[in-house]
């Protein structure tokens, strides 16, 4: 079987681009050759210096009743490829396309410029859909500026359910937690936390904190008491591997407790808290502060450090 790898998406969504990366990459190196079918032709080049370094055949093939197994196959006896890259025509209706019998799809990736995605999603809604459908990766680029990418999450997600969706801006990827993929729900009277949610929560909370604003959580923390902590003022939180084992830290918000003079570090406690927006001297301005409801006595988890790894 032959591998081929599809990058899909419309004329000038960042195909090229996309692929001119990938081909550099260590991860994507191979001893053989690879043959780079190109079916639409934008600003952005393949540079012959790039090609003959990965040892990469491009041919272009313009007219989609040419993108045919037959001559799939002809190209294959010329080159002799060990495996295929087709950057598609995205304005070719994908339903109709037919590969060789021995072609195997190794991969299909689907490129989204984020900032066109409403028009084409309004107007060629079935074209893209098709492209969707059957892509392991779904990556959206060029993201800056755009406010509502949740919604472009649900659109997708209505097609392909399966897929796994990257959203990407100049910085790089957009490490954002979306309200539907949070592990509880937000409409809870009390939002109970897991060791998951936890974590979740504490990161969400940096980035989202609207979303917490007058709500209540519930969570197993070990109690924090700086020395510099104003009176009635204590951390429940959590100590949390980001990264590698050397890699800890402590994750928590401050919380205003009457009788958190009566707490010592490292104690286990059950904090049921409503969460506030204030100016708290430790942020150096405005920040999340937990208002307790209660505080009690609780055991220490089975795990006591959460991951991020």
């Amino acid at each position: 079987m032959k591998p081929v790898y599809m990058i899909n998406g419309f004329l000038e969504s960042g195909k090229t681009e996309f692929i001119r990366y990938t081909l550099e990459q260590p991860y994507f190196q191979i001893k053989g050759s690879t043959l780079l079918i190109v079916c639409e032709e934008g600003e952005e080049e393949y540079g012959d210096a790039l090609l003959k370094k990965t040892r990469t055949e491009m041919v272009a093939i313009e007219e989609e009743e040419a993108f045919n197994a037959s001559n799939l196959i002809e190209l294959e006896k010329k080159y002799k490829p060990e495996r295929i890259v087709i950057e598609y025509n995205g304005m070719w209706n994908y339903k109709n396309m037919k590969l060789p019998f021995h072609w195997e799809m190794e991969q299909q990736i689907t490129i989204i410029d984020a900032s066109t995605f409403p028009m084409y999603f309004t107007n060629m809604k079935s074209l893209l859909a098709e492209m969707l459908r059957k892509s392991e990766l779904i990556i959206f680029n060029r993201c800056d500026g755009v406010e509502d990418l949740s919604s472009y999450k649900r659109n997708v997600k209505a097609i392909n359910q399966q897929a796994e969706i990257v959203f990407e801006d100049s910085e790089g990827e957009v490490n954002q937690i979306f309200e539907e993929d949070l592990p509880y729900s937000l409409d809870d009277p009390i939002i109970s936390l897991d060791d998951q949610g936890y974590g979740i929560w504490y990161l969400d909370s940096l980035d989202n904190l609207e979303r917490y604003i007058g709500k209540t959580v519930q969570f197993t923390a070990m109690v924090l008491k700086p020395e510099d902590f104003p009176r009635g003022y204590f951390v429940p939180g959590r100590m949390a591997m980001t990264c590698c084992a050397d890699d800890m830290a402590f994750l928590g918000f401050a919380c205003e407790y009457g009788k958190s003079d009566r707490l010592t570090d490292k104690q286990w406690v059950k904090v049921t808290a409503k969460v506030v927006k204030e100016y708290f001297a430790d942020y150096n301005g405005e920040g999340p502060v937990l208002k307790a409801v209660s505080v009690e006595q609780a055991k220490a988890p089975k795990e006591e450090v959460i991951s991020f790894v």
